[in-house]
């Protein structure tokens, strides 16, 4: 398993400027078909469909989604979370983890460093939702030690992934 996980990180690492070309099109315009990737980044349609395979099967792309705004499906609200855990071993953390994989008003959560321990982003309508979400789903979880919440005011940049034409992280 980990000399899979090694030869997937080297192969993303081996990317050509081509390569990156492909990605930074598709983050935006995932729904373009072949024929149309290929003359943008200047290929045939046979070698473009081997690259975008091959960075399939490497994991430089992981999957392919529509965007959603979720003010159109009712929820206008983002809220931060920053949870704090009582304990830490591996039984807790995945416990967690797996909870809050199945709240479907959480759309992002991360385990992070400092003052606590995972920083939450979940989509609700309005505080009402909110409440009813800490207290139905949220709260519900063994093992919670302490939250805090931050209502985002406005989203002032939003993407899927950072453009691997513009990032250059070998510096």
């Amino acid at each position: 398993m980990k000399s899979s996980s090694r030869a997937k990180t080297r192969l993303k690492a081996d990317l050509d400027l081509i390569d990156r070309k492909i990605l930074s099109i598709l983050r935006n315009e995932g729904r373009l078909t072949i024929n149309e990737l290929a003359d943008r980044v200047g290929l045939s349609s046979s070698p473009c469909w081997s690259r975008v395979r091959r960075m399939e099967e490497i994991g430089a792309i992981t999957h392919y989604s529509a965007v959603i705004d979720h003010g159109a499906i009712g929820l206008k609200d983002i809220v931060f979370i920053e949870v704090t855990l009582d304990k830490h071993d591996d039984k807790v953390l995945a416990r967690f983890g797996d909870a809050l994989a199945r709240i479907p008003e959480v759309i992002e959560a991360n385990l992070v460093t400092g003052d606590y321990d995972y920083l939450v982003k979940v989509a609700v309508a309005d505080t009402t939702h909110y409440e009813r979400f800490l207290r139905e789903k949220l709260y519900r979880i063994q093992g919670i030690r302490h939250t805090r919440s931050t209502f985002s005011l406005r989203t002032l940049k939003l993407v899927t992934s950072a453009d691997p034409l513009l990032v250059n992280a070998s510096v």
